[in-house]
């Protein structure tokens, strides 16, 4: 290893060009690959910036040659040298430094490397475990070295905009009090005050309502946030959030915002500035796509067809209709001819979802193709058909059960279908709002918030809190993008005896109330002003503007989908003194041995 002594960089690797020719500059960065032509030694030198050629000659530089002889690849180097235009022939117009290369007359290795347990190349074969595993090296590939400066671009455009509407970037606390919003909470175990727990926050939520009654108007902050919950592809245990709130605001003022703020963020990151945002209520998502967060970029749209087969005798349908629940279909073009096998998958498929089963109809060159045609009528079948637009080729696919049932099997089983039919395009951003949401819903029995209980109700629909909670709807938006909400977000609650009411309706005791939610419902009798915001997720929304499948490539150290870190193996066991600190004993699980 030798020390950096008087060497000092010149250029970035990436930002050579002709316009250097002749000039001796000084590089630094890791060695790509190196190649031995006999007489000359070629090596690619890269750094976060790019990646340009150079050349070591024995007539030139023998002292620098012979250095060379022993790099390997990843060895940090740092070279002096003439940057020279490339011999014709030898150009790689792909390269954005491809037209030169430096001839080398002075080189420094300032560390070796041993062989890398993984390729540093773009699009490298290699699985995620082993790519967690190393994670920093995994970082040095320059499609993952894109990702995080997408991320920083997103970030820094998101500062930018928000600064010039006048918003403050105020942190909250990440030690504070656990209250249920949903998921589990992360516990942090107090050593000064025994037997208590701090709660890392699932979002700063309570906090941001808290400098709306402080006279701040406009805050917002890029903060962590933490949620103990079954992890997927665009879910973390610790994830980002783009967080902000506003006074004086309604629906359309924070709706207005955000859309400016999107628009920047894609003129920044190198996109098309988006300047359609579509609107769609709830009920007309569920009704049409089985989810409040719908893919527009496809149709394969869901069709009721209850009341054609309400009085059906194929039993399945009618009784389902009969005992309050629904028939609808999607029409799968030009899928006639999927096999048995396919159906089959497909069957089991929605069964994931609780359908418990899948009816089809295969319009073929031959006829009606479907096991349940027999137990239809012609006049049935003909409806069916209309109301579906069929034509011969297509595959009608049908699920009849509970309305929720239907429209998570239908919903998933619409998406699948995209992807195997090819009809997702990858380049397409298709934005949409998705409006009155109800306030509340009912699980099994009691009442739960759809979003969280701070979501102000509609004014016209307060009356209907003791009478109708579940027909109350919410002044609440959240905006999806290519089928992935992005963010979400609420007018909130600024009277305390509304809010009380809502805690009420929860089932929370006036104890719970206090204990939880007290300190809130204090700030709110010294004059709260009406207030909203919105928080979105920045993970996904970079996930998305890259084009890429999971969150973890836009994290630099991620956890598994197991909620572990395979670079730092973390979680792990503790020393028992630190146990002992916090009045702490791990009760180890109790194995019955047969």
């Amino acid at each position: 290893m030798t020390a950096m002594k008087d060497l000092e960089r010149d250029y970035y690797c990436g930002e050579l060009s002709s316009e250097e020719i002749g000039e001796e500059v000084t590089l630094m960065g890791w060695v790509q690959r190196r190649r031995d032509h006999g007489g000359l030694i070629f090596s690619d030198l890269r750094d976060r910036f790019g990646l340009v050629q150079v050349v070591f000659s024995p007539q030139e530089a023998k002292e620098a040659f012979k250095k060379a002889e022993n790099l390997r690849k990843e060895y940090v180097i740092a070279v002096t040298g003439e940057v020279n235009k490339r011999p014709e022939g030898t150009i790689n117009p792909e390269l954005a430094t491809g037209e030169i290369e430096v001839n080398v007359k002075e080189i420094e290795i300032l560390n070796e490397a041993d062989t890398p347990p993984l390729q540093i190349a773009e699009d490298s074969e290699v699985g995620e475990d082993l790519r967690l595993k190393y994670r920093y090296l995994d970082l040095r590939r320059p499609d993952m070295q894109e990702n995080m400066i997408l991320r920083h671009k997103v970030k820094k455009a998101v500062r930018n905009y928000l600064d010039e509407k006048d918003f403050l970037e105020i942190e909250t606390p990440m030690l504070t009090k656990s209250t249920p919003e949903g998921a589990r909470d992360y516990l942090v175990p107090s050593r000064v005050n025994t037997g208590e727990f701090y709660a890392l926050p699932q979002s700063p939520q309570l906090f941001k309502q808290l400098l709306m009654v402080s006279g701040m108007e406009r805050y917002y902050q890029i903060t962590r946030c933490f949620r103990d919950e079954d992890l997927r592809a665009d879910r973390q245990p610790e994830f980002t959030q783009i967080d902000m709130e506003m006074s004086f605001v309604d629906e359309d003022d924070v709706i207005s915002l955000v859309e400016g703020m999107v628009q920047e963020i894609f003129v920044t990151a190198g996109l098309d500035k988006p300047t359609e945002f579509s609107y769609m209520s709830y009920q007309e998502a569920m009704d049409r796509f089985g989810t409040d967060r719908p893919d527009l970029r496809f149709g394969l749209e869901l069709i009721d067809i209850s009341e054609i087969v309400k009085d059906s005798e194929f039993n399945v349908f009618s009784g389902t209709v009969a005992n309050g629940g629904e028939v609808k279909g999607i029409n799968a073009k030009g899928c006639a001819d999927f096999s048995r096998k396919d159906l089959d998958d497909l069957t089991d498929y929605v069964g994931n979802y609780g359908a418990k089963g899948l009816a089809w109809i295969a319009l073929r060159e031959d006829g009606l193709n479907s096991p349940i045609s027999k137990f239809l009528s012609e006049e049935e079948l003909t409806e069916i058909q209309d109301k579906m637009e069929a034509e011969e080729g297509d595959l009608l696919l049908f699920v009849a059960d509970k309305p929720k049932v239907v429209a998570a099997a239908l919903g998933h089983l619409r998406l699948k279908l995209a992807r195997r039919l090819d009809l997702i395009n990858q380049d397409e951003f298709n934005f949409v709002w998705i409006t009155d949401f109800p306030l509340l819903e009912r699980e099994e029995d009691r009442l739960v918030s759809l979003h969280h209980p701070f979501t102000a109700p509609q004014d016209e629909d307060i009356d209907l809190l003791d009478s109708k909670p579940t027909e109350v709807k919410a002044k609440a938006y959240d905006l999806v993008l290519n089928g992935t909400e992005l963010g979400g977000g609420s007018i909130r609650i600024h009277d305390r005896d509304l809010q009380e009411k809502i805690f009420e309706l929860l089932s929370l005791s006036e104890e719970e109330i206090d204990k939880k939610f007290g300190f809130l419902l204090e700030a709110f009798d010294y004059g709260t002003p009406p207030h909203g915001g919105i928080a979105f997720g920045l993970d996904r929304l970079v996930m998305l503007l890259g084009r890429l499948e999971t969150i973890r490539d836009v994290i630099a150290f991620p956890k598994t989908q197991n909620a572990t870190c395979l670079l730092t193996e973390a979680p792990s066991r503790v020393a028992e003194e630190q146990l002992e600190e916090l009045h702490l004993e791990v009760q180890e699980d109790e194995i019955e041995v047969e």
